[in-house]
């Protein structure tokens, strides 16, 4: 269903509301950021899904999701909300682990995009 991000910044193929979608592969979950248009086509909205992968007790897999819907009006709360319990994590729940383990948190700070979400 999702391809390649080099292969897609467009969709014209798939449903109309979708827009564009990044995933992330993180350990055994994956990371959807979808963009998606409402009814209308007149405005934006931003879907994140989680998705595990899980065996049946008949050998098939299925996969669990959960998904949030992120509208426009609150892109900013949403944000520094999450940067700041992550802020909070690294300094008070991270002290003893090695920063290795993190060092990709440090890199995506390092490359930071200002994005005015008034522009989507």
């Amino acid at each position: 269903m999702y391809k390649d991000e080099n292969e897609r910044s467009f969709y014209s193929d798939r449903n109309s509301d979708d827009v564009w979608s990044k995933p992330v592969r993180a350990g055994k979950r994956t990371y959807f950021f979808d963009v998606k248009t409402t009814k209308g086509n007149n405005d934006y909205y931003l879907t994140i899904t989680e998705s595990k992968r899980r065996q049946e007790a008949d050998g098939s897999f299925s996969f669990d999701k959960h998904k949030i819907f992120l509208y426009k009006e609150d892109f900013d709360k949403f944000r520094e909300g999450l940067e700041e319990v992550i802020a909070y994590m690294k300094e008070n729940l991270l002290k003893d682990v090695p920063e290795h383990t993190y060092e990709t948190w440090k890199a995506s700070e390092d490359n930071k995009v200002d994005v005015d979400f008034e522009d989507l």
